[in-house]
C-alpha cells in the first residue's frame, strides 16, 4: 500500500527525506522493506535515470524529523543516489500496518464499500475520502450516471455502522438534503 513519497535527500551519506500520507506513520517504521515505484518527478527524468530507481529499499533506520520522515537504506551510499529517488512513491506490505481499533479504519478499507441509508436506499460506493482537519468526509459515487456525488462526514452522527465483511456502510443520510 502506498504510504509516502520521497521528497529529496537528507544529509550527505545517502539519507532520504519522505512525506508520509498519515499523521501516524507506524507502517513505515515497522517495515524494513519499502517498495518503490516511479512518481511524476521520476518519470520526467531522462530514460537512463528512471531505470536506476531500485524496486526495493532495505531500510536500516527511519525516524520522524519534524513533519517529515528521514531514513537510511542499504546500498544508498551518497547524496546523489538519494537525490535520484526524489518523487518516488513508497509502498509497504499491508501486514506492516498496525491493527486498528474496533472503531478505526484505514481509508483503503473504506474505498469501494457500498453506502446505504437507514431507509435501505443505496446511495452508491465510497470512491475516496477527503481530509478536512476535524474529520474525514466520504465521497460517495452514485451508481446512476445522472446522479451527483454525495459527501457524508465520517462521524458518529451520520455513520451508523461499518461492516467491512459485508462491504457496507450504513448511514443516517437523506440524499435530498
Amino acid at each position: 500500500m502506498e504510504v509516502a513519497r520521497v521528497v529529496g535527500a537528507w544529509g550527505i551519506k545517502g539519507g532520504i527525506k519522505l512525506k508520509a500520507f498519515s499523521a501516524d506513520p507506524q507502517a513505515l517504521f515497522s517495515s524494513k522493506r519499502w517498495y518503490l515505484a516511479p512518481g511524476e518527478r521520476v518519470l520526467a527524468r531522462p530514460p537512463g535515470a528512471a531505470a536506476a530507481l531500485p524496486r526495493l529499499l532495505k531500510v536500516v533506520q527511519a525516524r520522524e524529523q519534524g513533519e517529515f520522515i528521514v531514513a537510511t537504506a542499504q546500498d544508498l551510499d551518497d547524496r546523489s543516489a538519494a537525490e535520484a529517488l526524489a518523487g518516488a512513491r513508497v509502498f509497504v506490505s499491508r501486514a506492516s500496518f498496525p491493527t486498528p481499533d474496533a472503531d478505526e479504519f484505514y481509508w483503503v478499507d473504506l474505498i469501494g464499500l457500498a453506502v446505504r441509508n437507514r431507509q435501505g436506499l443505496a446511495l452508491g460506493r465510497v470512491s475516496n475520502l477527503i481530509e478536512t482537519g476535524p474529520h474525514c468526509v466520504l465521497r460517495v459515487q452514485p451508481a446512476a450516471a445522472d446522479a451527483h456525488e454525495v459527501l457524508i462526514p465520517f462521524v458518529d452522527a451520520y455513520v451508523d455502522r461499518v461492516d467491512r465483511e459485508a462491504g457496507l456502510i450504513e448511514v443516517d443520510w437523506d440524499p435530498a438534503d
